[in-house]
């Protein structure tokens, strides 16, 4: 069973829109250890707080940031990847493995799409890790998998390969095949779980919240 609770041993601040919601801003001040990517530090210190590294080439922390949290610094410079996955494997060679994400949707889409496609990137490479919007959380996960849910909560799967879907507990039937993005969106669970039968990689987003529709 993958359950909704979720406690990291780390969390990853990305520089995108920083969280409303109470849950990812519970994940964020509760975390024993918080990266931030870059930018993002701005904000986190402007509220009062201290990350435990910055991570990336460091070009967007205010001066007087880049002062006072000089031993904090870890510039990495290369373009290859994105600062978020600088920070997973800043973490992960750090002995993090279970890692929550917030701050990674809002502002540019494309980072957006980037930023939550990389998920199933990390997730082969032997991590875990989760992504936490305003709205709900996105779970990479491989092959058949029960997911514990409320009636009513909104479910989307996007496939990464992944062939043979089927599900049991969801609103509406799954095509085996998905040629696209959107055939998996939008769907609901009956009960308080429901299972995903695949085979290979996908991408499983969960609300918050019941439909209200």
């Amino acid at each position: 069973m993958v359950y909704q609770h979720y406690t990291p041993e780390a969390v990853i601040l990305a520089n995108g829109e920083y969280p409303t919601h109470p849950l990812p801003l519970r994940l964020l001040h509760q975390a024993p250890f918080v990266a931030c990517c870059d930018g993002a530090a701005n904000e986190y210190i402007s509220r009062g707080h201290t990350p435990g590294a910055i991570i990336g080439d460091c070009d967007s922390l205010l001066p007087e940031y880049r002062e006072r949290c000089a031993p904090l610094l870890h510039p990495i410079g290369e373009q290859e990847t994105n600062d978020q996955t600088k920070s997973a494997r800043f973490l992960q060679a750090r002995g993090y493995r279970h890692i929550a994400i917030v701050g990674a949707t809002g502002k540019r889409e494309d980072h957006t799409l980037g930023n939550l496609s990389l998920l199933i990137e990390y997730m082969r490479a032997g991590m875990e890790v989760r992504t936490f919007t305003d709205y709900g959380q996105f779970i990479p996960t491989h092959g058949t998998q029960t997911f514990e849910s409320i009636p009513g909560q909104q479910v989307s799967i996007f496939t990464f390969g992944a062939k043979a879907l089927h599900s049991e507990g969801l609103v509406y039937p799954l095509p085996g095949e998905m040629d696209s993005w959107w055939k998996g969106t939008l769907n609901e669970a009956e009960g308080n779980h429901f299972t995903i039968h695949a085979e290979g990689d996908y991408l499983l987003f969960l609300s918050y919240k019941e439909c209200t529709n």
